[in-house]
């Protein structure tokens, strides 16, 4: 729990930087879902027919799942706020349809001609009657949308949309608990703080909860405002970073050590990076080097001439305990020793992310290129071995080209697990003995697991060849895992741009972006 706090302190500003956009982009959602839904609420009770068709379609939109929301989204909308605030508006409308329209049906049918004797127009029986008397309702509604869109709200970060769901993605995927308590937390009592809020407002009666929810109709719009608070794009530059990179010893602080390079990135998703560069959405990226989509964007991976990214070698990880079991697995993955070059790997990955060919028809086309598929045999399987990976592209080729080949040349029956997430749920889980193996790289092994003294990993960094040994020893020793011999290719960070800019800036490398940065701040 000190940790806890102590981290808190020491992300205080960004922590009210995250809350106050968290608190406007819940409020900007909720002031749309207000102007439509109440609104349309309101019509429905006149149109009873109309009214189950548009219950039905809230209904819908409030049970699909926000994530496969945002997937269908982006591609209309891209990152930013569009698609987090489309989102947010739809899962807000349905309790405010809903109870807006349950709140004026139940309000008592003679009340209501009662009022028309006393010759009341339809408008002034809305207003006068049929509103104030549904308003308990109608704002217990409101109530739910606001606890609702706090909560969802989190998943804004996954689009680059700001928010408490910044630390709670960097977290998750810096396997960091207090990182992901910082965003869960406010989040949590953000949550509760509406709720007892709009309840207690929900207790008044008459002019004062006429008064009160005028005041929060004014207040909503105000609060929305917290989402525009201005951020800085130096050199106008917009920057978009993986939660994992911009947290990371060797990512974005290993950046500002190397180069005093500073930026206020926008945090995104890693695999909706390079659509929103292609999209003009960000001018600036962090990838990884052997990406296909590189090639197929035009991009330009910058010259880290200062080398800052330490070597990321791939590289099988593996319990002994599974080689030792079964000696013919040993043989097998040997013979992907130096197999993957950068220029194979990245056109493997190319395949897959921009012609969209599947990881296991990707894999088969290599390991038949290479001659390392034998003719296939009845084979009674024996045993059982279990393959994880990351959650990116290559691993999952990768867990492909593993799978075939070991099902083609043992007897082994082979489960992959893919998607596992970050670094460290693959090797908690390896180390754990969930799984049996997974692909690796020596950087990530370095200073992500190892985590050495900065003045060790610094002298280590420059060499390849040091850099593995340093980790097979090191894992060999502390955790008893084994580091197979490399793959044959470097996947080390990368920052990117679009060529066509990179050229009319004359930026060849980090150094010339850092310098231009430089110029531009002192304009």
């Amino acid at each position: 729990m000190p940790e806890f706090f102590n981290f808190v302190a020491e992300q205080g500003d960004k922590l009210i930087e995250q809350t106050l956009t968290h608190i406007g982009l819940t409020f900007l959602s909720l002031c749309l879902a207000l102007l439509i839904g109440l609104p349309a609420g309101i019509l429905i009770t006149y149109r009873p027919k109309v009214a189950s068709v548009v219950l039905a379609v809230v209904g819908v939109l409030q049970t699909v799942p926000s994530i496969a929301l945002l997937g269908f989204l982006i591609p209309l909308l891209g990152i930013g706020v569009g698609p987090a605030l489309v989102a947010l508006f739809l899962y807000a409308l349905l309790p405010i349809v809903r109870n807006t329209y349950v709140g004026i049906r139940e309000v008592s049918p003679m009340l209501k001609e009662t009022a028309r004797g006393m010759g009341m127009t339809t408008w002034q029986v809305l207003t006068r009657l049929e509103l104030p008397l549904a308003l308990p309702v109608i704002f217990a509604g409101i109530r739910t949308a606001t606890v609702i869109n706090v909560g969802v709200a989190t998943l804004a970060a996954y689009v680059a949309a700001g928010g408490l769901g910044e630390f709670i993605f960097g977290g998750i995927a810096l396997n960091n608990p207090n990182m992901v308590l910082a965003g869960a937390v406010p989040a949590a009592l953000l949550a509760i703080l509406f709720d007892f809020l709009l309840a207690r407002l929900q207790q008044l009666r008459g002019l004062r909860l006429r008064r009160v929810a005028l005041i929060f109709l004014v207040m909503a719009p105000a609060l929305s405002a917290f989402y525009w608070l201005p951020g800085g794009n130096a050199g106008g530059l917009v920057a978009g970073f993986a939660h994992e990179f911009y947290g990371r010893a060797d990512g974005y602080p290993g950046l500002i050590r190397t180069y005093g390079l500073h930026l206020t990135p926008r945090l995104i998703d890693q695999n909706l990076m390079y659509e929103a560069i292609y999209r003009g959405q960000v001018d600036l990226i962090s990838g990884y080097s052997t990406d296909g989509r590189i090639r197929a964007f035009d991009l330009r991976v910058l010259d880290d001439d200062r080398n800052a990214f330490p070597p990321y070698e791939a590289a099988l990880v593996v319990r002994p305990a599974v080689l030792a079991q079964h000696p013919e697995l040993d043989q097998t993955l040997r013979l992907l020793e130096n197999r993957l070059s950068d220029a194979r790997m990245t056109d493997l990955n190319y395949r897959a992310d921009y012609r969209h060919e599947s990881p296991e028809t990707v894999a088969r086309r290599f390991l038949s290129e290479q001659n390392l598929l034998l003719p296939t045999a009845p084979r009674q399987r024996q045993g059982q071995l279990v393959i994880g990976t990351k959650i990116f592209t290559e691993q999952y080729i990768l867990a492909e080209i593993l799978r075939q080949l070991i099902e083609n040349r043992t007897s082994l029956r082979v489960i992959t697990k893919t998607g596992l997430g970050g670094t460290q749920i693959c090797f908690n889980a390896l180390n754990a003995g969930d799984i049996d193996l997974y692909p690796e790289y020596t950087g990530t092994g370095l200073l992500v697991i190892l985590q050495p003294p900065a003045r060790l990993a610094d002298s280590l960094k420059a060499d390849r060849k040091a850099v593995f040994q340093y980790v097979s020893r090191e894992f060999e020793q502390r955790y008893g895992l084994r580091w197979l011999a490399p793959l044959g290719f470097n996947n080390t960070y990368a920052l990117m741009m679009r060529r066509s800019q990179a050229d009319l800036l004359q930026i060849q490398s980090i150094s010339d972006l850092t310098r231009f940065l430089g110029k531009s701040k002192n304009r």
